[in-house]
Formats: structure tokens, sequence, C-alpha cells
């Protein structure tokens, strides 16, 4: 806690500065906040929490360029940077570099948005597809370990069996991603918008390989345990779920097209105004997609006030799907998003529905959503900054509509239950059999229902665009986990 005030402190100290460097003169607006002019420094929290990965740490920056004031508190350009990574036992090796820009002068009448960004994901959630027919087994969490190295090994002992702590690696996978993309945004009538832009994403997916330990083959004496190790990530490629030429990842190169109306009074802090898109998603082989996929989006967001500047209820309504059948399985997680934010993962995790595990909803077509009271109870001038304190109640849900294919192939299944090593992948004929046994356990014919979880938060607000939030989650079902804890910044939607 101290050191999350020793941030806040810094970043008003930094936006004084910056405010005294040219000695400007102070000026207020009609809802008597300070007017921000020229250049202002909005430093991120060096250390934020995300229940999935852990601690987050590193250097994260914000720069807003408000030039005259006149559209304050909305920047006419703003950068940024962030360089970061997890400290959770699971995570380690994880870590992301990402520099984002947005401008709304460079080009007359258009607004350009760039985002770039490397992301290393040692142990990424993978859960399944299409929600509850995936069969979360928390009992996969409790495996025993041998150490393939002394010295590491009773470092590793002491943290993940005497302390508690054990990996979580039967529900993760290993991925390398490269994401860069370009949007222009263009007024067409008063609020209303025309939205175009180029996504690139390079994705290389592996399987989990827990650094200085192994699991055993089978420490929990199950029927369904499967042995060697194998992540679940493992057991979808073994049964066809994850075809064989997708099982390594692809690029995916697409155009995207769409219509916006945005009539917020604030674009970070919205207090009123309805921001609503939709789009369309194409990713043809011939502008180098190595799976061809075609997707839409629409999405619904409405702020509306109770009490003015005050208390307001925020909600979001999303859609995305499939046009087709065809959707490499390592697309479905990623959500669109046009301007300065890059596409996230979802559904599940405090991008989109917080509480749930990271990535547990996913399908060929995913609607969600989620309800929030915002409740901003008091604001103060410190050090030439705009300060405020917010509370919030929200609920948020999500579910699959159509669902992934999730067949075990005949063909699969003839290698896992081969006694030639030649054809069985799994390496030998009574290891293929068990991981055969497996599919009947980890995958339920049958419909997906709610997701759902309900939590609380607080943030700090400076300057209506720089916001730190803590919130917690807590879901409903227990198959979508038990509930979250974050520390990160801004607002949801």
């Amino acid at each position: 806690m101290k050191r999350l005030f020793a941030i806040i402190t810094a970043a008003m100290v930094l936006c004084t500065m910056a405010d005294a460097k040219g000695k400007k003169e102070v000026k207020y607006n009609e809802n008597g906040e300070i007017i921000k002019t020229g250049v202002n420094l909005g430093p991120l929290p060096v250390v934020a929490f995300d229940a999935d990965r852990g601690f987050q740490f590193g250097a994260l920056l914000n720069l807003y360029n408000f030039g005259d004031g006149k559209n304050y508190p909305n920047p006419n350009e703003q950068w940024y940077f962030e360089a970061s990574a997890y400290t959770k036992e699971s995570a380690i090796n994880s870590y992301k570099f990402i520099v984002n820009y947005d401008n709304k002068t460079l080009i007359p009448g258009v607004r350009m948005s760039i985002c770039s960004g490397y992301y290393k994901d040692a142990a990424l959630d993978f859960y399944g597809f299409n929600g509850y027919q995936s069969n979360y087994d928390m009992s996969m969490l409790e495996p025993t370990f041998v150490w393939e190295d002394s010295k590491a090994g009773e470092k590793l002992e002491n943290k993940f069996i005497n302390k508690g702590k054990l990996p979580k690696g039967f529900y993760r996978f290993g991925r390398d991603l490269i994401k860069a993309k370009v949007d222009f945004t263009g007024e067409i009538a008063k609020n209303f918008y025309w939205e175009a832009g180029y996504h690139f994403q390079w994705l290389k997916a592996q399987s989990f390989t827990p650094n200085g330990y192994k699991v055993l083959d089978n420490p929990l004496e199950t029927d369904y345990y499967v042995p060697g190790g194998t992540t679940l990530f493992d057991l979808y490629k073994a049964w066809g779920i994850i075809p064989e030429d997708q099982a390594d990842g692809g690029l995916t190169s697409s155009i995207r097209l769409g219509l916006m109306y945005d009539s917020r009074n604030v674009e970070n802090n919205p207090t009123k105004g309805i921001w609503a898109e939709a789009h369309i998603i194409a990713a043809p082989k011939w502008l180098g997609t190595t799976h061809e996929n075609y997707k839409y989006c629409a999405t619904f967001r409405h702020y509306v006030p109770i009490v003015q500047d005050k208390l307001t209820f925020a909600y979001r309504l999303g859609y995305q799907g499939t046009i087709g059948n065809k959707s490499p399985w390592y697309s479905l997680p990623f959500y669109t998003n046009m301007g300065i934010k890059a596409d996230n993962d979802g559904f599940g995790g405090y991008r989109t529905v917080r509480g749930l595990m990271l990535n547990r909803v996913q399908g060929l077509d995913v609607g969600y959503f989620n309800a929030e009271f915002r409740y901003r109870f008091i604001d103060f001038k410190l050090a030439k900054q705009n300060i405020a304190f917010a509370l919030s109640a929200f609920c948020d849900g999500a579910h699959v509509f159509r669902d992934y294919d999730m067949t075990f192939t005949d063909s699969a299944k003839a290698a896992l239950l081969s006694t030639d090593p030649a054809k069985n992948p799994a390496g030998d004929a009574l290891r293929g059999i068990a991981m055969a046994n497996q599919y009947d356990h980890f995958v339920f014919n049958k419909k997906d229902g709610f997701h759902g979880a309900a939590g609380a938060g607080l943030r700090f607000i400076m300057n209506q665009n720089f916001i730190v939030a803590f919130e917690y989650a807590r879901c409903f079902n227990k198959q979508d986990g038990k509930g979250a804890f974050y520390i990160n910044t801004g607002f949801l939607f």
C-alpha cells in the first residue's frame, strides 16, 4: 500500500512539474476543474495485480497532449509505453512490451490510432472451448513433483509444497504473440463515424514447460488423470479438437471496417452518453493469413447519469461471432477493439468478465455484458491536479451461443489406440489409451450456460484520464473459478 501511495504521489508531482515548466496560467472549466494544457505526464502504476498472472511490475507511462486545453479532458494526442513482467509462479518468464499512439490532429478530420506489442506468456490460461462443455477439474491443480535439479528442487519444494503454492500447469500453455495495428476514424455526421483499420497478429503456441520440475506419471491415482504431465492443451491436440496444422499457431492479417456512434462527454471517464460500434473483420489467405477466417462484432455501451457527475449507471452489451464455421482455435480468445487499445484476451479476466478465469469462455459466437454503478464520492484539487475517488458495484456475464467443434475425431482416436509406436503420438499404447479415456471426463455433451460474477471496486482518478482501479469479483459457479482481485488502470469500458 505504501508503494501505491508513492506511485500516486509521483504521478501528481510529475504532472505538477510539467505544468510549472511553462508557468502556465491556471484556468477552470464550467465544472470547476483545472483546464490542463500542453503535455502532461501520467505514469501508470509500477505495480499492478492480476489474479490470473500475479503481480505485474515494470515501467509504464502515459503522455497526454491537451494542446490549448479547448478539448479538455479529452487529449489531442496521447502516447502509451509499457515494459512489464509477472511474478506468479506459473507465469514466470511472462512479460510484455507495448507502444501505443493516438492522434486527432495529424490528419485533418481523421483520428489515427497505432498499437504494437510483444507478449511472452510462459503459462497462459487454457480451459477448453464452449464454456461449461469443458469440465474444469480443480483436482488437476494438485499434483506432486519430482525435481530434475536437486538444488533447484529444494527451493521449489519449499515454495510449492511447504507453502502450499502449487503450479497450475494442467490448464496452461505457452504463447508468443506479436500484435500490430493501425486504425482510422472519421466523422460522417455529428457523433457518427466510420472506422477502418489493418490488424496483424503472429502467434506461436507450445505446451506448458515448467521450469525445474515435472509432474509425476500418476500422483493422484485416479482413473482420469493423464500420465506424463500432459496438459489439457496436449489432450486437445491428441483428440483432434485442435487440428495438427493449427497446433503451433499462425499468422492473422485482417482488414476491419465498421461504424461507430459516440456521444460520451468524456472518453476515459464518461458519465453520460452512448458509445456503440459494429465491425466486420476479414482475414483472407491472400492477405497473408495462415488460416482464413471472417468475423463480426457489435458493442453497445451506455452511460446513464443518475446524480449528475456523482452517480452513473454504466452498462456494456457485446456480441462477437464467426461467419461460417472456420476459425482457428488460437483466434477464439481475442475480442476486437478499434482505436488506441489492442485486441484483448477473453472472455474472462479484468478486461472482459471480471471474476472469471482468463479465457474461460471461448466459442465461435460469444455474447457478454457488464453492468456497473459508479459513485464518485469525493472531488478535490491537489498540487494543481484534479483528484477524485469513486466506488463501484458491478455484475458481469458471458455465454457461448455457437459452439466450436469439440468432436473426438476418428483419425485421432485410431492414433491414440494404435499399438504401433510410429502411429501413436503419445509415445506408447498404454499412455495413448489413457489419453483417449480422458475425453468423456473433460468434454461434456451439453450446451453452455450463463457465466457470471459480481463484485465491487475503488478508483483513484486524476485529471479524468489517469485512473488506478482496485476490484474484486466473485463467480456464481465454481466451474468459473473462486473469484479474483485486480489492481489495474482505467475503467473496464
